[in-house]
């Protein structure tokens, strides 16, 4: 069973006078322990598609499915619920100034009601996992990009999702750390059979995708031509190596 399924969604925008076609008939499915890369230029409708999957946006037609139900029309408590079982990677990373990675990686964890012991518990294992156990303390001032990137990481496995949602996670990082933190979340997500769906522009996400699409005025192009996963370096150096 796929973990998202979009079939035939439909989400138009009236702006200016005139009809945005965000979404128009996209049918795209991400299965457990697969990434798939979404390409597409600005205002293609990229981030309208993982606000549709993360239940945050109801299309216009057509459905949303995540494990087999239907996500199209949620009350507000299906709606937090369901967001438990996502985690979300952002290219801003999204981390609160002046507070240690601990409790910047425990936010969700704490919003989805666990107790404060034990979600610094959670985030604590996921930090110490990305090379970060001697880096807890610090603030994201006190950091690098890549280590702010993977404490945001940290903040979307916690919960142990069973789909990330990366919006432009490489945007802030230079090549080397793109590359990095790219075969990072790749194999996390195979190693615990997560799916991921990664909207990008970074070139690199290609090489950790199982499959790749172009979307443009709303509609998906399946590149036929890739060539599936190749193996990418994973972090070394001053990143780290999961367990």
């Amino acid at each position: 069973m796929s973990t998202l399924e979009l079939q035939d969604v439909v989400k138009h925008y009236a702006s200016g006078g005139e009809i945005v076609r965000a979404a128009d008939g996209v049918t795209l499915t991400v299965s457990p322990g697969e990434v798939v890369a979404l390409y597409g230029p600005s205002g293609s409708g990229k981030t309208t598609l993982l606000l549709l999957a993360a239940g945050m946006l109801a299309p216009d037609s057509g459905d949303v499915r995540f494990g087999g139900r239907s996500i199209t029309r949620l009350s507000p408590e299906q709606g937090a619920q369901h967001r438990r079982a996502i985690g979300f990677v952002f290219q801003s990373f999204h981390l609160m100034p002046a507070v240690a990675a601990i409790d910047n990686a425990t936010l969700k964890l704490l919003a989805d009601g666990l107790s404060p012991a034990r979600a610094r518990k959670q985030a604590t294992t996921w930090l110490a996992r990305l090379g970060l156990a001697d880096r807890a303390h610090h603030p994201p001032e006190r950091l690098s990009m890549g280590e702010r990137q993977r404490v945001a990481i940290a903040r979307a496995l916690a919960n142990d999702p069973r789909l990330i949602l990366a919006d432009e996670p490489t945007g802030n990082l230079d090549s080397a750390r793109s590359r990095q933190t790219l075969g990072l979340l790749s194999r996390l997500c195979r190693e615990r059979g997560v799916g991921m769906l990664l909207v990008t522009h970074d070139r690199d996400a290609a090489h950790v995708a199982d499959r790749v699409f172009d979307l443009r005025d709303g509609r998906l192009a399946e590149r036929e031509d890739h060539a599936g996963v190749s193996a990418l370096d994973l972090p070394t150096s001053d990143e780290a190596t999961p367990a």
